[in-house]
């Protein structure tokens, strides 16, 4: 298959899910900035764009699959939401519970050190108890809401107004705490030096930032999937219901 560099990054990880595992492994950002041009991307992220093309080729003549393989635009909303929270918001919140007592312990031992690590701790207490709420947020109220309105819509009866007005208003709170996550994500990254491990690194250190690693990984696909599917398509059947054209606006419904 043949890649056009000028579609978006959001483009080519929605048609093609396995490139979403090529682009977190050469540092592309599909999620937050998925909305660049594959060209542009590839130039802010130092990687020549022959490299990726023919390692997104590769990956669409199913030579090199990712881990992440279904079409989630064309499955059903509730499915999908389903899906985010069984996989990655059950991850996030094992994860921030095993990772911070385990960074408290690294930065006692080896701060005087590397003392990147105090700012690393800062960061990642804040992005805790954010994405905690933000998780709570889209489990009681935004996802509830979605899974009501999707059904109204296969049923062909009216919802209910939502008493936040319109899905667009969670949604774009939703989308502002990412953007806040990913940059203290990317934050972290940086004080880190892409998670180095220092000379003096003991095995606590490595499991640290091997975990943090992972984490930030699985937070770049769990956004893209909310961001740059489950979103605009929830936005799209609000209004194409509210404008009449009941189911219009997503393709995955009957």
């Amino acid at each position: 298959m043949s890649i056009d560099a000028t579609k978006t990054v959001k483009e080519i990880v929605v048609g093609m899910p396995a490139s979403a595992k090529i682009f977190e492994q050469l540092g592309i950002d599909y999620c937050c900035g998925g909305k660049n041009r594959l060209d542009e991307a590839c130039q802010a992220a130092g990687v020549p764009l022959e490299t990726v093309t023919q390692a997104l080729e590769a990956a669409g003549n199913g030579e090199q699959p990712g881990e992440e393989t279904t079409d989630w635009s064309l499955q059903p909303l509730a499915s999908l939401m389903n899906h985010i929270v069984e996989k990655h918001h059950i991850f996030c919140r094992q994860e921030v519970a095993r990772l911070e007592p385990l960074l408290q312990k690294v930065v006692q031992v080896h701060e005087a050190a590397h003392p990147e690590l105090r700012r690393i701790r800062e960061l990642f207490s804040g992005l805790r108890k954010e994405l905690l709420m933000h998780l709570d947020k889209e489990e009681m109220t935004l996802f509830p809401y979605i899974s009501r309105m999707e059904e109204s819509v296969a049923r062909g009866v009216p919802f209910p107004r939502p008493p936040f007005g319109t899905v667009q208003n969670p949604v774009r709170m939703m989308v502002l705490e990412h953007d806040n996550a990913g940059a203290a994500l990317h934050e972290m990254r940086r004080l880190s030096s892409g998670y180095h491990l220092p000379p003096d690194a003991c095995n606590s250190y490595r499991v640290l930032y091997d975990g943090l690693k992972s984490f930030e990984s699985d937070m770049h696909l769990h956004v893209h999937l909310e961001n740059n599917i489950l979103f605009p398509r929830a936005v799209a059947m609000e209004d194409a219901t509210v404008s009449g054209e009941s189911g219009a606006g997503d393709p995955a419904l009957p």
